[in-house]
């Protein structure tokens, strides 16, 4: 059975920084492209980040990029998005998200696919 279950969420004052953490389990975490998705409230789920199934390569949504940085961690099944220098707009639940890397073209996943973690609540605010 495919788990994901975030962590590391919280009130964070503008400026401030959090690591959010989703440990896996259930499934070959290694045979994955594993996403950071965040949805503010009355918005849309975005992607923010993806990493390869070797941490070899990421990618950012371009308003993330140089703020944030997504990690992984094999050997304990973890994957980790760094928020630095967080704003306002940044407060959402934020979703990890495991995709199997044969749905995928190199970092790029049909947007639906895979197993979502239960999401860890951001607030930025003073």
């Amino acid at each position: 059975q495919v788990q994901l279950v975030e962590s590391g969420g919280g009130l964070v004052q503008p400026g401030g920084s959090l690591r959010l953490s989703c440990a896996a389990s259930g499934f070959t975490f290694s045979r994955s492209v594993m996403r950071w998705y965040r949805q503010a409230p009355g918005k849309e789920r975005e992607l923010v980040a993806a990493i390869s199934r070797d941490g070899g390569s990421t990618n950012y949504a371009d308003s993330m990029k140089g703020r944030f940085t997504i990690s992984i961690n094999n050997a304990k099944n973890t994957v980790y998005l760094q928020l630095n220098s967080l704003k306002p707009e940044d407060t959402a639940v934020y979703y990890c998200n495991a995709v199997a890397y044969y749905y995928c073209s190199g970092l790029v996943c049909p947007p639906t696919t895979g197993s979502w973690g239960q999401g860890t609540q951001v607030t930025v605010s003073s």
